[in-house]
């Protein structure tokens, strides 16, 4: 009886490859996927995928590793990204850490600090170029020297 149903029943599957946790959903815990997350809801717990994008009514409290993170909603903790973008909506509570690419809109709200991941070079051309401008300003323009000229009491 039951075999017969459930062959009748087929399922389409969503083969996108993406995630959606809904704004009624609220997930405990840590998440891991291979596959992209697209979040509306509210994640308590670290996040490890591939893709993320927290929606304009999505929160998630935690650290997040990701290639990719689109931030529109609110985020406390720390960000690992090769690739961070925070909208316009944004709210984030915490730093952010990224590898190659940080575009922010006007209007987020950032508490925290910024910083690039080293990519594997120790001075790229722009360092050492900036290194270079420096010392030749200090030699162009030498610091004052102030001496001191001691009087003898008569």
């Amino acid at each position: 009886m039951f075999k017969n149903l459930r062959g009748s029943q087929s399922k389409d599957l969503n083969h996108s490859g993406r995630s959606y946790i809904g704004e009624t959903m609220q997930v405990e815990g840590d998440l891991k996927s291979s596959g992209s997350i697209d979040v509306a809801g509210l994640i308590n717990g670290n996040v490890f995928v591939s893709d993320l994008c927290i929606k304009e009514t999505g929160s998630v409290t935690g650290t997040i590793e990701s290639v990719s993170i689109e931030i529109n909603g609110h985020m406390e903790g720390t960000i690992f990204a090769d690739t961070v973008i925070v909208g316009k909506t944004a709210v984030i509570k915490g730093d952010i850490n990224f590898k190659n690419t940080l575009k922010t809109e006007e209007g987020a709200d950032i508490d925290g600090y910024i910083k690039r991941a080293s990519n594997g070079k120790k001075n790229s051309d722009e360092d050492i170029t900036i290194e270079e401008i420096v010392e030749r300003k200090e030699t162009l323009n030498p610091k004052p020297i102030h001496v001191v000229q001691q009087k003898k009491a008569v």
